[in-house]
């Protein structure tokens, strides 16, 4: 048997991981509205949880690895990534406020805001590229959990990474959860217009920002 005093360093690796990915994670972006409006409309929700742990993981794991000294290291690197990113939220919140103020109220209630439902890989395929473009994922992720990730001694660099994802699992699920319990509300169409400006101007925001700081 493991005693207390033994099991401690590795308790502590992992609370240390899932307690600052939760942190990082719990917040509104394009990502997690995105999951949102999947799991609202009840569309391939597990499959875009899925993605969204999975790219988490293997972000973590790869700051954790040393990606993050070399994006530390790269300030140009860092810039383009900031600015390829304001533009996709400028894009992005732009064809929010088209469904919010164009699409007709039918197609809202019918489809979620959205003119066709799409199939899983459609699905996946636009998941992938909000996180993946995002570059606040990869100063989360990347830059800063794994620079923490990073000093963790031997094996613990692996707890810790087990860690964030676990927190990522919990965090997306509970996102999952509240999408499906929200469903009666988004029956009418004028809540879906109320989400889509609220998303728009949310990524409008966040391009701002993002394109200020680079």
């Amino acid at each position: 048997m493991f005693s207390l005093a033994a099991a401690s360093p590795w308790s502590a690796a992992w609370l240390a991981g899932f307690g600052v990915c939760l942190s990082l994670i719990a917040s509104i972006g394009a990502q997690n509205l995105y999951v949102l409006r999947q799991a609202v409309r009840g569309e391939h929700v597990r499959a875009c949880v899925a993605l969204c742990v999975a790219c988490d993981a293997l972000l973590v794991a790869l700051g954790v690895a040393g990606m993050a000294q070399l994006l530390g290291s790269s300030p140009v690197l860092a810039q383009w990534l900031q600015w390829g990113g304001a533009l996709f939220l400028l894009a992005y919140g732009l064809f929010a406020w088209q469904r919010a103020l164009f699409a007709p109220d039918a197609n809202q209630a019918a489809t979620g805001g959205d003119r066709v439902a799409r199939g899983v890989l459609g699905v996946l395929a636009g998941l992938a590229v909000i996180t993946l473009l995002n570059p606040h994922v990869y100063l989360d992720t990347v830059l800063l959990i794994g620079s923490i990730g990073a000093r963790q001694p031997g094996a613990l660099k692996a707890v810790f990474v087990l860690g964030a994802t676990c927190a990522s699992l919990s965090w997306f699920v509970a996102l999952a959860v509240t999408g499906r319990r929200l469903q009666h509300w988004f029956a009418q169409p004028r809540a879906w217009r109320v989400l889509d400006a609220f998303t728009g101007s949310t990524m409008l925001v966040l391009a701002w920002w993002v394109a200020r700081s680079a």
